[in-house]
């Protein structure tokens, strides 16, 4: 069943450093990945779920003309104002979701506009905003518009999106009790990440994602399992 908590969450920072986001979409790098969902329970995310794997991270870029239709479908008029950081599909497809992507404006707003097929529309109507702002200094990063979702071959896709600062170099995701963690997608400013997920029972909760930052010179300045912080 579909989480759609449309809240934001604000990680703080810890420590320093400097870095810039990567471009476009690939599989497996600090570049274009993705994965997750976000449930709050109190200041708290609840608990993982036992006996999940992660079947596939593996992304595909979404071509230029479908994106702008995407974005004409999410945004109407106000698409040509907006252009695409990510554009990816997931490594598994929903009844309605297969891919997502992520726009900025010149006011650094960014949009998620989610996607099914290849018919260049987006079910995201009205789209997910999320300003820039990171709620003052000290924070690091913003989620937005997270979900978990049955999805074909008896898996279920984690996707979820969100900024950061400049602060960081690379994101990652770990999910549930695994340490494993996996490159999301990351391009000015924006991140994705999405994943394939299988378990014991189709019905079962999914494992909760954490998201992790790392600063240029690998330090990990931020770790959502040991320091969520919850702002609605």
């Amino acid at each position: 069943m579909r989480t759609r908590p449309f809240m934001l969450i604000a990680a703080t920072a810890t420590a320093i450093a400097t870095a810039a986001g990567v471009a476009s979409a690939a599989t497996g790098t600090p570049q274009p990945t993705a994965t997750a969902h976000v449930k709050p329970s109190g200041n708290r995310l609840t608990s993982p779920q036992a006996g999940f794997t992660v079947t596939s991270t593996r992304t595909s870029p979404i071509g230029a003309g479908a994106v702008a239709k995407i974005l004409a479908s999410c945004l109407g008029p106000d698409a040509s104002n907006f252009h695409a950081v990510i554009a990816v599909r997931a490594p598994v497809a929903t009844q309605d979701t297969d891919g997502v992507v992520i726009a900025v404006n010149s006011a650094r707003q960014y949009v998620q506009c989610e996607t099914k097929g290849h018919k260049g529309t987006s079910m995201s109507v009205p789209p997910t905003f999320i300003n820039d702002r990171l709620w003052g200094t000290g924070h690091l990063i913003e989620f937005f518009d997270s979900f978990s979702e049955p999805a074909n071959g008896e898996q279920t896709l984690s996707l979820g999106a969100g900024h950061y600062t400049p602060d960081v170099a690379k994101i990652t995701i770990s999910y549930g009790d695994n340490p494993t963690q996996y490159p999301a997608l990351m391009a000015d400013g924006a991140f994705v990440y999405t994943a394939a997920l299988s378990g014991p029972e189709r019905n079962s909760p999914s494992p909760t994602p954490y998201v992790h930052a790392y600063n240029a010179a690998g330090q990990e300045i931020y770790n959502q399992q040991t320091e969520p912080t919850t702002k609605q």
